[in-house]
């Protein structure tokens, strides 16, 4: 095809222990999907309908590097487990929701808390303090045909160290298949598509010179520097 500029770059994970990467199409993202993160924030942690908000491919980081971002002096924190779908669709059955998906990693959600809060109070959409450059790190990616499909295990993010951030994937409000079902009632979901799928408690700044370092059983790590 001749394009009248340069194609952008595809962006893409790596898969653990192989040559081969992940291309991304999409990045949905759901938002308080741990009941303790919920109360943090200010909500109530019962279980209503999930909501979702976007990230861009091109804001995946891979090589462990968070450039601390202009325009905010409150940057968090928050850990998430990854799904990345090999198959879309719409209207997914929850019974056949997880063969939609080619494997699971490790990623962060940094968020501008500051204009993140100034777009909530304003009734506006959140890009602004969700969706800028780099806010997405993330580990390879490790096939469901190595791991299975992950419902409970250990979540956690230390900064320098000393632990932020802990909870379990089986505290989740919403599981990856519901997420999965419920999203494809929404749009049409694409092979490539990625879901962050919520954070635990214990969301914080972090500054420049921080080392993250986040891991979910049987997953893997993620380690982080803010610079």
């Amino acid at each position: 095809m001749d394009f009248v500029i340069v194609q952008p770059r595809q962006a893409s994970l790596k898969v653990k222990g192989t040559s081969s990467s992940f291309p991304v199409h999409r990045i949905y993202c759901v938002g308080r999907n741990y009941a303790a993160h919920a109360i943090e924030m200010g909500h109530d942690p019962n279980r209503e309908a999930p909501f979702f908000f976007q990230k861009n491919p091109d804001n995946l980081v891979e090589d462990g590097r968070f450039p601390y971002p202009p325009a905010s002096n409150d940057v968090h924190h928050e850990i998430e487990l990854i799904v990345a779908l090999k198959d879309g669709g719409k209207d997914i059955p929850l019974g056949q929701a997880l063969d939609r998906v080619y494997g699971y990693g490790v990623g962060l959600d940094m968020t501008r808390r500051d204009l993140q809060g100034k777009a909530k109070d304003a009734g506006r959409p959140w890009e602004i303090g969700k969706a800028f450059e780099s806010s997405a790190p993330a580990s390879a990616l490790v096939p469901a045909d190595e791991i299975g499909h992950p419902a409970q295990g250990a979540i956690w993010l230390d900064v320098n160290g000393e632990r932020k951030q802990t909870g379990d994937l089986n505290q989740m409000i919403w599981k990856v298949p519901e997420m999965i079902s419920y999203l494809s009632g929404l749009f049409v979901l694409q092979p490539g598509d990625l879901i962050f799928s919520g954070t635990p408690s214990g969301v914080g700044p972090v500054k420049r010179g921080d080392r993250l370092l986040g891991h979910i059983d049987g997953i893997g790590d993620l380690e982080v520097l803010v610079v």
